[in-house]
């Protein structure tokens, strides 16, 4: 409803009447609810595997599956890093996703840069090229990688999986970059030097600060994909105290005659934390080095 009032002059003046507040419509409605059902969908595995995880074994004997733990025990923890030293597999994990990670910051930024700022013919295609070797399939690409290897008598330590899994970081850092750095003007960089910085120190006081979310969102890429690999893990390490946390996983909580889900739980929760406290706390960032690298 407007507002009529009266100036000093007496000219009636109306004003616009305060917009109300509009009640959620039935689609809105609709719409949150088929979100929150699809969040609980999708949070339920995680739920299941942490109230597992903190079951004793004789409750999972005993046909305990309550949606809602009757007790708390950490028997499954101190069996898997005690009994199994469980903690030596998540180290390895750490030290060769962070050793893969740094790698292909380094080298994937200066790559990405060159390819950015240099003129080539036939770019696109090159980069087409690049993003096709990220995506290669990982099985076929243990094979030739076995026999190299071999023949290096390079089998079965952590640098043979640092430089497997450089194998299909590295294209996807480059191409990532590559586009990202495009995005950033080349003016800017030109100012810097004209105001008295010499070229490097200009790309280092410049476009790295600029450049810094799609430089942690190819970061944060790289440390998934080398921390959640299981394959060239299977295929490369033999001695299981060279077994990165994912491949020891499938060895643990089995015995001759039964199996332990608590256990398994209880190591894979350990090694999905870190990576969601990562991601939760990269969220903007991560987002805003794609939407960047995505604009052109």
């Amino acid at each position: 409803m407007s507002t009529l009032t009266v100036t000093r002059d007496g000219r009636p003046t109306q004003f616009a009447a305060p917009p109300r507040r509009r009640l959620p419509t039935f689609a809105a409605l609709g719409r949150s609810v088929l979100i929150l059902v699809f969040v609980l969908i999708s949070l339920f595995p995680f739920y299941w595997m942490v109230i597992t995880s903190f079951k004793t074994t004789a409750d999972l004997n005993q046909g305990t599956h309550s949606l809602l733990p009757t007790s708390f025990s950490l028997s499954a923890y101190r069996n898997d890093f005690a009994q199994y030293d469980y903690w030596r597999n998540v180290l390895n994990s750490a030290v060769v996703a962070l050793s893969t990670t740094a790698i292909t910051v380094v080298v994937g930024s200066a790559a990405g840069y060159a390819l950015a700022r240099t003129r080539l013919r036939g770019k696109p295609a090159l980069l087409g090229f690049i993003l096709v070797a990220g995506f290669f399939p990982i099985m076929a690409m243990v094979g030739p990688l076995f026999l190299t290897f071999s023949h290096a008598h390079w089998v079965d330590s952590p640098l043979t999986l640092i430089a497997s899994y450089l194998v299909y970081t590295l294209p996807i850092a480059i191409w990532f970059l590559a586009n990202f750095f495009s995005q950033i003007p080349v003016e800017i960089e030109e100012a810097a030097v004209v105001d008295g910085l010499t070229r490097l120190r200009a790309l280092f006081r410049v476009v790295v600060p600029v450049a810094m979310p799609g430089v942690l969102t190819a970061a944060i890429l790289s440390f998934i994909l080398a921390w959640n690999d299981f394959t060239f893990a299977l295929s490369f390490t033999q001695t299981p105290s060279h077994y990165t946390a994912p491949l020891a996983i499938s060895n643990l909580g089995h015995s001759q005659f039964q199996v332990f889900p608590n256990m398994i739980d209880a190591a894979v929760v350990v090694v999905t934390i870190p990576i969601a406290l990562l991601v939760l706390a990269a969220q903007r960032r991560i987002v805003s080095g794609f939407t960047s690298g995505s604009t052109k």
